[in-house]
């Protein structure tokens, strides 16, 4: 099959000079109105507080329930790629580790949360989304952009907030089931509902797949098994609450996922000590969430929330040797939001956090981190304003400060600008400070500093929003080949405060509703590297685009969504861009039932997702998804 190469050069000066020329054409006089809040989305991310999406100056996207339920995406990590400015880093097709990276950053300077909690490994610095199970989601809330100075470590490139099901209205029951190719199939039940004291929300899911082999014959590490590389994942939910007055609610919340997936590796073992991939490699990870929490309305200036949770990532990995790797996080947070003036409101907040890990190849003390946080958002006519500052203290690498000031200005009711600038760092992972023979205890945090602007438009039927940022980090973790800069003992290197990145780039995203037809495009233009050698950074493609189009008509939903990933380096590689088209069709045949069909990769593109590691081929999915009220 012939490929399209939509690729573009690496500078990036044509799209900056392209929205300055368009900044003059959009300045019409006058001030805006406010839009009515009432209709506007409510998101948590960009203020840690409910806060309407007209009122906040980040850049925040947030992907509801309704999105979810109509995509043709199976995974988390396949819906979040089709958001602007957002790229998908996974070893093969779905069910193997996955990761996303915001604005170029890595997967380690990307902060997932799950219900406001953090998430994910602490020796590895990162969250496997493909733990997670989409069914399981009720919203993603996408904070794009440094964000240190509310949430702490780790957010460099941006947060993703993963918010489950909470129950609300009449008692309802919503499933489905599914089969699809590789003698693939899911399910997932939902049970949820509230009274005028009580809420509750049930929810289980399960996914499994034969699959492919992740590995290319022919890799560069003698990795590759003919084998398939299939996957199971169960996900378990449950949450509920008491709202004994209005304004106080009390609640508390468990969530489960357990992923069990085969992937192709080698063991080199005496006496040649050559690659052997004959045996079977899996990965079992298990994660665990439990929290409690308090919210209350205390007045018409002041409002609160206390939350208590623990949250453990748990990773065996091997063959014949199964290494370890557990971690354990309990944290509590306490905020207080005060509206001294309508339009106005400060944030007060401390976070406290104990994490520890436990691994076959390591041991390492605990590490507690305390948190103090003061936001501050407002508005003055046609003027928005939002100011974080953030003060961390880390047993480990000490203390840490980090703030973002943003402005808008509303040109018109439709039209309006925005400026941000922000700080933000990452903490060494346990293994940067503890592996052995190669952690350092000494390995300074990642810092960064970056500013954006961007323009919005939105009216009754479209919205459009692009940004333009330029963010450098300083004191990448990365491997210090030389020995001499290490301490002794190091022979054959170690971790250290390596390099430093320059990522820049415009990404542009809008929807348009046209009658029956929906359309939604992302256009993303990357320029990631390394600013002491010049070159791109590792699987970052320099340009993305993804088109959807969605028509909806009586019991008929019809959609597709073509994504293009311009071409990216690897291994001392450049990747192929490539180009993936998924169908998905509804057909309701009444009232409480639907037929659902998928068609992913439709064109069956042959394409390396990261080098030497295969993207999944054409899977055709077909189901049943039943949502009613409780009979």
């Amino acid at each position: 099959m012939r490929k399209v190469n939509l690729s573009s050069t690496s500078s990036l000066r044509p799209q900056w000079a392209l929205l300055a020329l368009c900044l003059p054409q959009l300045v019409t006089p006058g001030l805006a109105r406010a839009e009515p809040e009432a209709a506007d989305t409510v998101q948590v991310i960009g203020t840690r507080v409910p806060t309407a999406l007209s009122r906040i100056v980040a850049d925040v996207v947030v992907i509801d329930r309704e999105r979810i339920r109509a995509t043709s995406a199976d995974s988390i990590e396949d819906l979040l790629r089709r958001e602007g400015g957002i790229q998908l880093s996974r070893n093969g097709p779905p069910g193997q580790s996955a990761s996303v990276l915001i604005r170029g950053s890595s997967a380690s300077n990307t902060l997932v949360l799950m219900d406001g909690v953090r998430v994910g490994s602490a020796t590895l610095g990162q969250t496997d989304l493909a733990a997670i199970s989409l069914p399981q989601v009720e919203r993603i809330e996408i904070l794009r952009g440094p964000g240190s100075s509310l949430y702490g470590a780790d957010a460099i490139g941006g947060v993703i907030n993963i918010v489950t099901r909470r129950g609300e209205g009449d008692a309802a029951l919503s499933g489905n089931a599914a089969i699809g190719s590789h003698r693939s199939g899911e399910g997932s039940l939902t049970l949820s509902g509230a009274t005028s004291m009580f809420d509750y929300a049930v929810s289980a899911s399960g996914e499994t797949s034969d699959g492919i082999s992740a590995v290319l014959p022919g890799d560069a590490l003698g990795q590759y098994n003919p084998d398939r590389d299939g996957f199971s994942r169960t996900g378990l939910q449950l949450a509920g609450g008491f709202t004994w007055t209005k304004g106080q609610r009390i609640g508390a919340s468990y969530s489960a996922s357990r992923l069990r997936s085969q992937f192709d590796s080698a063991q080199f073992l005496p006496p040649d000590f050559l690659p052997d991939a004959t045996p079977d490699f899996r990965n079992r990870l298990e994660t665990q969430l439990a929290a409690i929490d308090y919210s209350g309305v205390f007045s018409d200036e002041w409002s609160g929330a206390v939350r208590a949770s623990y949250q453990s990532d748990s990773l065996s990995s091997g063959a014949d040797v199964i290494s370890v790797y557990d971690t354990t996080r309990r944290q509590l947070t306490a905020q207080a939001a005060w509206a001294p003036l309508p339009q106005q409101q400060l944030l007060f907040a401390l976070d406290l956090l104990r994490e520890s890990i436990t691994s076959t190849d390591y041991s390492a003390p605990d590490r507690d981190n305390t948190g103090l946080v003061v936001g501050y958002t407002a508005r003055f006519g046609a003027n928005k304003l939002q100011a974080d500052l953030r003060w961390d203290h880390n047993s480990v690498y000490g203390n840490q400060s980090t703030g973002k000031l943003g402005w808008g200005y509303a040109l018109s009711p439709a039209w309006s600008l925005r400026a941000v600038a922000g700080t933000a760092f990452r903490a060494p992972t346990f293994n940067d400070l503890y592996f052995p023979n190669f952690g350092i205890v000494t390995v300074l945090p990642e810092r960064s500093r970056s500013i954006e602007a961007g323009i919005d438009y939105r009216d009754s039927s479209t919205t459009l929003a692009a940004t333009a940022y330029y963010n450098q980090v300083w004191d990448l973790i990365g491997y210090q080949s030389d020995p001499a800069q290490c301490p002794p003992g190091f022979g054959f290197g170690c971790a250290g405060n390596t390099s430093r990145a320059l990522l820049q780039g415009l990404t542009v995203q809008g929807t348009q509703q046209w009658g029956d037809f929906r359309f939604t495009l992302a256009l993303d233009w990357l320029n990631a590297r390394n600013r002491d050698t010049d070159e791109t950074l590792p699987r970052r493609a320099s340009n993305q685009q993804t088109l959807a189009v969605d028509w909806n008509s009586g019991p008929w939903q019809l959609g597709g969504t073509l994504l293009n990933v311009g071409s990216s380096p690897d291994g001392g590689v450049l990747l192929p861009a490539y180009q993936l088209l998924n169908l998905n069709a509804r057909y309701r045949v009444a009232r409480q039932w639907q037929i659902e069909a998928r068609l992913q990769n439709a064109l069956d593109e042959s394409y390396q997702p990261v080098k030497d590691y295969q993207g999944s081929d054409r899977i055709f999915w077909l189901g049943l998804r039943f949502d009613g009220r409780w009979l």
